[in-house]
């Protein structure tokens, strides 16, 4: 049986961060992971040449985030997203007028106020914090895009104290090689030895650790679990003893969310006009209606990057990869025109609600339950098992791998 001081269950940057801390420390530790590449929900593929995230695709909050400044020890090209990109608003398919912009400005800042009103008073649904606003016709468009677009949820299912706690500031970088590229180059050695295609089955916990894999059982002091929420509530790892009930209700507070990310690439010799950068949003006419945006010509790129998430990408993901493609050429002919849609030569879709081993891309809390992600992160048997990832942020950086590196950094001092 296989023996190391610490065993880190998953390889996204999580479980890396948790490896690389402990390595630095003298400890020996094993990564396993059930897949057969690292970075989890951080995930670069080639499209037209150039890398595209499939998942994770910047480092928010970069002034704060570790991993920008890993990534500039490491020389790994890094470009400010927020100074190269361009933002235009359609409505009707026309670009909006100036009062346009100034009716959304207002709703937006509205938004805020009501939002943040509630979430000192109390932790309701974000769409019922915001519901005395229900006749501005600006509404679906903001709520929208806070929740479905950034938080990847349901308004009506979203602790407004957690979108609070979550509302990210400072810049926004691209890493020019992806972020799963980073993760492969840069953090995978960092973090030693990596069993790959090892699912884990279960995790003995009473005293020292043992946990079975589908190529046997290995042995530790102690252990760091990094898989998704989503996996963690399907009960793909059995627990021996049980979790106690903080902890379960903790997983239950937190489900997943999916943000589905598409790369549409055409034949368009002019790129349509569009300056490289441009991001595109639609005005969204009525409440928790299907929307999605478009990010054109990201880095210079030949592809258009597009995000649908929250109910509307769930949806498409049940009803399969096809619907998906057929929704995005949808949009795309209401913001660009028919001619556009009817050049679209092929849309890769990221596929992160069909995934079993992460369903969905990052959690949000429930209504009420803005307090699961501390104690989901509360380590069990002294130390013994302990859970980390983007979950388990309480800093404001839920949803980031910025706050998935910290996670695994702390759950390796909690663990050493």
């Amino acid at each position: 049986m296989k023996q190391a001081n610490v065993i880190v269950i998953g390889a996204g940057v999580a479980g890396l961060a948790a490896a690389a801390t402990l390595r630095a420390t003298g400890r020996t530790v094993l990564v396993l992971e059930s897949s057969n590449r690292v970075g989890g929900r951080a995930w670069t593929v080639p499209i037209a040449g150039r890398p595209f995230d499939l998942g994770a695709t910047w480092l928010h909050d970069a002034e704060r985030n570790p991993l920008a400044q890993i990534a500039r020890d490491h020389g790994a090209a890094l470009v400010d997203a927020d100074a190269v990109r361009a933002r235009r608003l359609l409505v009707d398919g026309r670009p909006a007028t100036p009062a346009d912009h100034a009716a959304y400005a207002s709703a937006a800042d509205r938004f805020e106020k009501l939002a943040l009103a509630a979430a000192v008073a109390g932790d309701p649904a974000l769409a019922d914090a915001v519901a005395p606003m229900a006749d501005d016709p600006w509404l679906a468009t903001v709520e929208t895009w806070e929740a479905a677009q950034i938080a990847a949820a349901d308004a009506r299912d979203f602790s407004v104290r957690d979108w609070r706690d979550n509302a990210l500031d400072g810049a926004n970088l691209w890493l020019v090689e992806g972020i799963g590229g980073f993760c492969g180059r840069v953090l995978a050695p960092m973090a030693g030895e990596i069993r790959y295609n090892t699912a884990v089955t279960g995790v003995n916990w009473g005293g020292g650790v043992t946990v079975s894999t589908s190529t046997g059982e290995f042995a530790a002091a102690s252990c760091i679990v990094t898989v998704s929420t989503g996996v963690l509530g399907a009960g793909a790892i059995r627990f021996d003893p049980m979790l106690p009930a903080a902890i379960t209700d903790a997983i239950a507070g937190l489900p997943m969310g999916l943000l589905t990310k598409v790369a549409v690439e055409g034949n368009w010799p002019d790129r349509l006009g569009i300056a490289p950068g441009t991001s595109l949003r639609q005005r969204v006419t009525a409440r928790f209606a299907p929307a999605m945006s478009f990010h054109c010509w990201p880095n210079g790129h030949d592809y258009i990057a597009g995000f649908v998430g929250g109910p509307t990408a769930w949806a498409l993901a049940r009803a399969g990869e096809d619907a998906t493609r057929d929704f995005v050429r949808a949009r795309f002919a209401e913001m660009l025109g028919p001619d556009a849609a009817g050049n679209i030569t092929r849309i890769t879709v990221s596929g992160w609600g069909s995934d079993q081993l992460h369903r969905g891309a990052y959690c949000y809390a429930r209504p009420g339950r803005a307090g699961a992600r501390a104690a989901l992160g509360a380590p069990l048997g002294g130390g013994r098992l302990i859970f980390a990832g983007e979950a388990t942020r309480t800093d404001g950086l839920a949803g980031t791998v910025g706050g998935a590196w910290l996670a695994g950094v702390e759950a390796a001092g909690l663990a050493a």
